[in-house]
């Protein structure tokens, strides 16, 4: 494929997927990134010295990732006369199959729409993974923060995120209003007036789909239990069914069967203790997750409330700066930061790195190249152990030495 701006390697093979699904890496891959805006400009490139180290270390010259740049956000619109979101980026990522980028631009209350969203609306990548757990050295409110060990398995392509709504005052949001009253029936909006409305859709299609790669994820990693998280108490024909149409499925697709409890479902296993497949209501959730988080191992859930779960659990073991992410749909895998763009601070070496980092750890295990992923991840915890930090989490370790971002990603190199 011909290209604008964008420069393919000279060498690398491209990722491909077979027919049933299974992804095949070469030994020496191409994986396409994006720096992104802000502080992307300085833990992006850090990211890949850090990944290239350790892919070296680890397997010489017979691994090696070829990287290749793509474009989105700022960078894209001064190489694309001002488009934000060239086509040409998503035929890229399409056709590398995996990525990573850096933090994008998000406007508050107006503006342009959210890159973030628009790339996993647009790519359809429907599945946002959140890994959490806790690191030594960093700072909680909880007592025990290693007991937090989650993956958060989240919708991105339905619920109120889906971007259906209208403001308060408009045209539409009164014909909405009007259409409620006269044709449905409604008569319990309590303040009909400058009323903005918005549209939650959860179908049976992408319910399915998500429960679906969540169990697909679940057994494939040996996970004690897959817990569905919703608020269908409330929201029977939402959230409720999501929690109905997972259940069925698991049942239909993975021969589960009633646990003993008679409210949950267990999928049998050879070999090992079968699979438990509950189910919690979304805010008693966020209360077990602080006082008994152990009991939780891969969790599902529906858009926002996975958007609120999984940012309380990163506060429980040290915050967005240091969680991975991904987005995932069955023919792309794209990785990414947790954390936001922090203007003020880019470009002045000081960002923490860890997200992106341990962001390309999450794509190395994906890769199945595990020995990779485990070095990176274990530096990483023995230079925070060690005190070595940047200077966001400086004020709150004992004994701490502040570095620059590059300062960090060589601190870890040095640990390998």
């Amino acid at each position: 494929m011909q290209y604008q701006h964008i420069h393919l390697p000279e060498q690398g093979q491209k990722i491909t997927i077979t027919k049933a699904g299974h992804w095949q890496i070469p030994l020496q891959p191409i994986i396409a990134y994006i720096d992104g805006d802000g502080v992307g400009q300085d833990v992006m490139p850090v990211m890949r010295k850090v990944v290239d180290s350790a892919v070296a270390h680890c397997y010489q010259a017979q691994r090696k990732i070829h990287w290749m740049q793509v474009y989105n956000g700022e960078q894209a619109a001064k190489l694309y006369d001002g488009d934000w979101f060239p086509q040409e980026t998503m035929n890229a990522l399409r056709e590398c199959k995996i990525a990573i980028k850096g933090p994008l631009t998000t406007p508050l209350g107006g503006g342009f729409r959210s890159l973030n969203v628009a790339l996993r609306q647009e790519m359809d990548l429907f599945v946002n993974m959140r890994t959490i757990k806790g690191y030594s050295a960093l700072p909680s409110p909880l007592k025990n923060p290693f007991a937090t060990n989650i993956t958060v398995l989240r919708d991105s392509s339905e619920d109120v995120y889906s971007g259906i709504e209208w403001q308060a005052g408009s045209i539409e949001s009164e014909k909405i209003l009007d259409f409620l009253s006269a044709e449905m029936g409604v008569t319990r909006l309590r303040f009909d007036q400058q009323c903005g409305i918005g549209i939650k859709n959860i179908s049976q299609e992408g319910s399915e789909r998500l429960v679906r790669y969540a169990l697909n994820y679940a057994l494939k990693n040996n996970a004690e239990s897959l817990t569905l998280v919703h608020k269908g108490n409330v929201l029977k024909f939402t959230d409720g069914a999501f929690k109905r149409w997972g259940f069925a499925l698991a049942k239909r697709e993975y021969n589960a069967i009633e646990h003993d409890n008679g409210r949950w479902l267990q999928v049998v296993r050879e070999g090992q203790a079968p699979l438990i497949i509950k189910e919690v209501i979304a805010d008693n959730m966020l209360q077990q997750c602080l006082m008994h988080p152990e009991q939780f191992d891969v969790v599902v859930t529906t858009n926002q409330n996975g958007d609120f779960l999984a940012d309380m659990l990163s506060a429980q073991v040290g915050g967005v700066g240091i969680m991975p992410a991904a987005n995932l749909n069955n023919e792309v895998a794209f990785f990414e930061p947790t954390h936001g763009t922090f203007a003020r601070i880019a470009g002045q070496n000081k960002a923490n790195p860890s997200s992106s980092i341990l962001s390309a750890v999450l794509m190395l295990r994906f890769m199945q190249w595990p020995e990779a992923a485990d070095l990176i991840e274990n530096a990483l915890e023995q230079c925070l152990a060690s005190g070595h930090v940047t200077f966001d989490l400086a004020s709150t370790s004992n004994n701490s030495m502040t570095l620059s971002c590059t300062g960090f990603a060589q601190k870890i190199i040095e640990h390998f």
